[in-house]
């Protein structure tokens, strides 16, 4: 026919427009291989990073025990001894000093359950004729022990479930010693290498990165290291306090009381002033009733002195972080990390803070005219308002003229 072209378009076909047969685009295959590709790396990563938490927690402990051990092995490095022997002389006296903590501890609770155990029938008369005296009751060691007999298989379940938990606890105690020898391991090393660290990291950033890299890790070498120094000095000064009231009121073991007293209130966030006193207590009561009042009155008064006179002064050089900031830091950190990271919330919230206050610029305060009203003392120790010292000024200029 005339006027007809000589090619003619099959269905399905397109001008260019980057469609397929059916009318598919030739780029929606490719994207759809794309996602689920993206989809499954993100499912992998995600599963990685889920089994890997305990992993890395323990290189996150580690990590800052480092920077709170490197002062210290820097000092003496620079004195012309090996780092690497630096680093285990400080390890030397850190597991000699924990071990320690831990056997007086023991030794503690062993000569406590030990004393009970001796003491138990004479505790059990003592209850039974409390009982028979307060709820005029007819009870009797003969019908307890007629009753334990009578329920001897649930006793029998009992006891067995007692063993399953005591080996669940025996796995628990297993693995939290290995842990703990994974994060030594690991803490050593960082200190021992921390330079070389810090070298290697810096050679795979710009200058300027480096820089940024460098001050942030200054600063975290401060901040720890300040904290732990400062709670350390105040352990001390907890310890020798409640030894020297232990040790008059005649309290046994006064040394290892007062050894966990200083510790556990210095390094446990938040409840650690409690569980700190509640052991000396129940000690206390087990020698007179009395002696645990005056540890309770004394846990309460030395805890105010130490927050509001011995605290502000030995840590306003190292931790400057306000005692909310650290309060929910504490929570934030136990909500993320569990135990692990309410212990290092502190340190790791002040080395933020630090590092950030670096980038914020801070201006003068602009004084409303209502607190210049309100506050004469304060305008007379500026030196009065603008107004007045623009008289004071043309006075001066008067008499100079």
């Amino acid at each position: 026919m005339a006027g007809s072209s000589g090619t003619s378009e099959r269905p399905g076909d397109s001008a260019g427009d980057g469609t397929g047969a059916g009318g598919m685009p030739r780029w929606l295959p490719r994207a759809i291989v794309t996602a689920l590709l993206l989809v499954g790396a993100f499912k992998l990563v995600s599963w990685a990073f889920l089994q890997l938490t305990g992993f890395l927690s323990t290189l996150l402990v580690s990590f800052v025990l480092s920077l709170a051990m490197e002062p210290a092995v820097t000092w003496m490095a620079a004195r012309g001894m090996r780092r690497g022997l630096a680093a285990f002389l400080v390890f030397l006296v850190a597991a000699v000093l924990g071990l320690g903590f831990v056997a007086a501890i023991v030794t503690l609770l062993v000569d406590q359950v030990g004393q009970v155990a001796a003491q138990l029938p004479h505790l059990l008369d003592s209850l039974i004729n409390w009982i028979n005296s307060t709820f005029h009751a007819d009870v009797s060691l003969d019908k307890l022990q007629q009753m334990v007999l009578n329920n001897a298989g649930s006793i029998e379940q009992y006891a067995q479930k007692a063993a399953n938990n005591i080996w669940g606890v025996s796995s628990t105690l297993l693995g939290g010693v290995f842990q703990l020898f994974t994060i030594a391991l690991f803490t050593f090393y960082f200190t021992a290498d921390g330079p070389r660290m810090r070298r290697v990291l810096c050679s795979m950033l710009p200058p300027a990165r480096q820089a940024e890299v460098l001050r942030a890790w200054e600063l975290g070498i401060e901040k720890t290291g300040g904290y732990l120094y400062s709670r350390a000095l105040l352990a001390v000064a907890s310890a020798a306090a409640h030894f020297v009231l232990l040790w008059l009121l005649g309290i046994p073991y006064a040394g290892p009381l007062a050894i966990w007293v200083g510790v556990v209130s210095q390094f446990v966030p938040t409840i650690g002033t409690y569980l700190a006193g509640a052991l000396p207590m129940l000690v206390g009561l087990t020698v007179d009733p009395v002696d645990a009042v005056w540890i309770l009155v004394f846990v309460v008064a030395y805890q105010q002195v130490e927050n509001y006179l011995l605290q502000p002064r030995i840590t306003a050089r190292t931790v400057e972080i306000h005692p909310a900031v650290a309060f929910g830091s504490v929570i934030a950190g136990a909500a993320l990390l569990g135990a692990v990271g309410a212990l290092i919330a502190i340190p790791v919230t002040a080395t933020l803070q630090g590092f950030i206050s670096t980038y914020i610029r801070r201006y003068e305060l602009v004084e409303p005219p209502t607190d210049r009203l309100r506050d004469p003392v304060r305008r007379r120790r500026r030196g009065g308002t603008e107004d007045e010292q623009h008289v004071s000024d043309g006075d001066s200029g008067d008499d100079s003229n």
